[in-house]
Parts: structure tokens; sequence; C-alpha cells
């Protein structure tokens, strides 16, 4: 099991925290700042996806006119963890 911290450009979250799990589960997905009640209904939908699961359903979403989203950038944090 492995903690991540993943910092976040072009949204409102700063900071993105999850642990990989040993056989590739994301759990304990938690945000510092952004939508709190949207961003904790995100981690617990997550929750227990692998990263390529998360990054299927959540890459490309966009937050206005911003290129990116609090979900979008969680898709790339994922696919960051090694």
């Amino acid at each position: 099991m492995k903690e991540y911290t993943y910092k976040t450009t072009g949204t409102c979250a700063k900071v993105i925290h999850f642990t990989k799990t040993d056989d590739g589960k994301i759990t304990g997905v938690s945000f510092e700042g952004g939508c709190n009640g949207n961003l904790k209904a995100v981690s617990r939908l997550v929750d227990g996806m692998t990263a390529q699961e998360i990054n299927g359903i959540l890459a490309g979403n966009l937050c206005g006119n911003k290129g990116t989203s609090c979900a979008d950038q969680l898709a790339k944090a994922v696919m960051t963890a090694d």
C-alpha cells in the first residue's frame, strides 16, 4: 500500500490525497479545497476502483471553461501512481 499526494492545476481543489493498495485499488481519496460536498461524493464513488476505471469515467470532465475539473485532475492523479 502506498500513499500519494498530487498537486492539482487549474482547479479550486489544490491537492488530492489517495492510497493505492497492493492489488491496484484506489482508496482514501480526499481533496484540499474545492466543493466539499461534491468532492466527498466523488471520493466515495471511486473508492475501490482501479486507476484505469477512474480514468475511464472521470478523464475529460470539465468545469466551465477551465479546461479541467477536480474530477479530471483526480483521473490524472491516479494515473501517475506507480
